[in-house]
């Protein structure tokens, strides 16, 4: 047997927000940290979600002994049906809020018997492959969130997962700070792994009582409707709501498929004390002043609650002069035209929008700098990786570390390993891991081919040429039709398509006899290329059809 070590390789997650999934080898097999998913960018058209590539762990599947789940973010656990559908029995280990957003994700795909959930109390231990993992409970946006503290036989370990360190939380139920340095001892950490969203961020973050008594006193001067947009999976928040409705005596509606699902499992596990509550489809009509409505749509998404509701397109809700909409949630990088757009809407209806630069209501759950200063001083860590963040977040995360006396400090890229043994670390050569594209069904099978033409198709559109051809003499039986989408209005620009007809019969006469009719669409194709550039400086695609009867 040789010495004892763990090589740990992040599948994502560093360099990236989302994607968080990491795997963790030593002698006894591969456990694996978190299974999420990450939204498609702007240049991802069509693409539903981006999962981590699983293939790397093809070689191990005989030898994962589970995986350890920090909460219950779509970007920590959004790709486990993925996950499950290729490796069946594993152990899933989570708090018992987390496993249920798990069994209801794999219940609706049918997936419940490919995994094994193992709910975990707070400091609860497991032991894995001759690890101990300790579930140590931090304050985050979701109820349920664990750091990891890990006895390993090369030495001690924590890894943050996401949180905050907040001084006075709605639910008391968390210390990290006293967990920390209790776990750290004397001698401090191994190696410490932290979040590092929120490196950029100066001083501490707002805590959550803040955003608590900024809500009741909008509550207290509301005559109007109050309808609050939030995430669905912050339950904190979501409680303070339904304790402030039922102070001022309101009725509680609410609409969003998974607003319902997520307090429904909250409810079931005693997190949420659920009031008599209406679901926006279930109103007889238009509900009256005094009620609150809990919908979905923080990030102006076209087909959200708030959004119908803004349009006027919604079944039973609509916004009346003297209503409030309160946005109870940051707007997410690449999202700030649409909510400014949603913005608008709401004013033309006559409601007043109260977001966080207007009033604090909304704290984020990632810690900022001084927190983050905090942990470290804490876990003294002779070893320093940032994780979460993109690629800047970490280089400042590390620095910062470096400021506060961590021995080595290093940055990972996705699909680069980190080995500790005993007396020595060593970071190993990246191997590239491509992210995976989920569209629809299909899984992998969009690639960056695809991608180009759905941008060309969006810009440019698509031109579609058919030719009949005599299957006997070779002849063009008729002129060529030619189909456009996305390019022109064919009645105004038929002068253009007429010309582009007599290009690709050009290129059809030319064509030398027993030419293949692979290389005759080649030439019509890049003949038209040209044609269109020249003429209208566009560059659509082009597909050409000959069919021989």
């Amino acid at each position: 047997m040789g010495a004892p070590y763990i090589t740990i390789t992040p599948l994502g997650g560093v360099g990236e927000i989302g994607l968080n999934c990491q795997k963790w080898e030593c002698e006894n097999g591969v456990i694996l940290l978190d299974c999420g998913l990450m939204f498609p960018d702007d240049n991802q058209l069509g693409v539903d979600a981006v999962i981590p590539s699983f293939e790397t762990l093809s070689d191990d599947k005989e030898r994962i002994l589970g995986m350890m789940l920090t909460h219950g973010h779509e970007d920590h656990i959004g790709a486990l049906p993925w996950f499950v559908q290729k490796f069946r029995s594993v152990k899933l280990f989570g708090s018992p809020f987390t496993l249920g957003l798990v069994r209801k994700k794999l219940e609706e795909r049918e997936l419940m018997q490919n995994a094994e959930l193992c709910p975990l109390a707070p400091y609860d231990l497991i032991f894995l492959g001759g690890l101990t993992f300790k579930a140590i409970p931090v304050c985050h946006s979701i109820p349920g969130g664990y750091a990891f503290g890990i006895e390993t036989p090369v030495g001690t370990i924590v890894h943050t997962g996401d949180f905050k360190l907040d001084p006075s939380p709605v639910d008391g139920a968390c210390n990290f700070l006293r967990d920390l340095r209790a776990f750290a001892g004397d001698s401090g950490v191994r190696l410490l792994m932290s979040d590092s969203t929120n490196i950029e961020i100066e001083g501490h973050s707002r805590s959550e009582s803040d955003v608590r008594d900024s809500l009741d006193a909008i509550f207290a001067g509301a005559s109007g409707r109050i309808v609050i947009a939030l995430f669905a999976s912050h339950i904190h928040r979501i409680r303070t709501v339904l304790s402030l409705a039922a102070k001022y005596r309101r009725k509680v509606v609410i609409s969003g498929r998974s607003l319902a699902t997520n307090m429904d499992i909250a409810s079931r596990m005693g997190i949420l004390e659920m009031p008599e509550t209406v679901y926006a489809d279930e109103l007889p009509e238009d509900p009256g002043e005094n009620t609150v409505v809990l919908v979905t749509g923080t990030q102006g998404e076209a087909l959200s609650a708030l959004s119908r509701i803004a349009q006027g397109e919604h079944r039973r809700l609509a916004l009346h002069q003297g209503d409030i909409v309160i946005m109870s949630s940051r707007v997410i990088p690449g999202n700030a035209r649409a909510v400014s757009r949603l913005f608008d809407k709401i004013y033309r209806s006559g409601a007043m929008v109260f977001h966080d630069s207007k009033k604090t209501v909304h704290a984020t759950g990632h810690a900022c700098r001084d927190e983050l200063r905090g942990v470290i001083e804490a876990a003294r860590p002779e070893i320093f990786i940032p994780v979460h963040g993109e690629y800047r977040h970490l280089v400042q995360h590390a620095d910062l570390a470096g400021e506060c006396g961590a021995g080595q400090c290093f940055i990972l890229e996705d699909g680069q390993p980190v080995t500790l043994t005993a007396d020595s670390v060593i970071i190993g050569e990246r191997q590239p891991i491509d992210s995976v594209l989920v569209d629809g069904k299909g899984v992998g099978d969009v690639g960056r081919s695809v991608l180009r033409d759905r941008k060309i198709l969006a810009n440019e559109g698509i031109v579609i040429v058919s030719l009949l051809v005599d299957e006997v003499s070779g002849e063009l039986l008729k002129t060529p039709d030619i189909i456009s989408r996305g390019f022109v209005f064919e009645k105004e620009y038929s002068h253009i398509l007429d010309d582009a007809k007599c290009v690709a019969v050009d290129q059809f006469e030319n064509a030398r006899p027993g030419d293949a009719a692979s290389k005759l669409k080649d030439a019509i194709r890049m003949a038209l290329r040209r044609f269109f550039r020249d003429i209208m400086g566009r560059d659509p695609i082009i597909e050409t059809i000959i069919t021989f009867i």
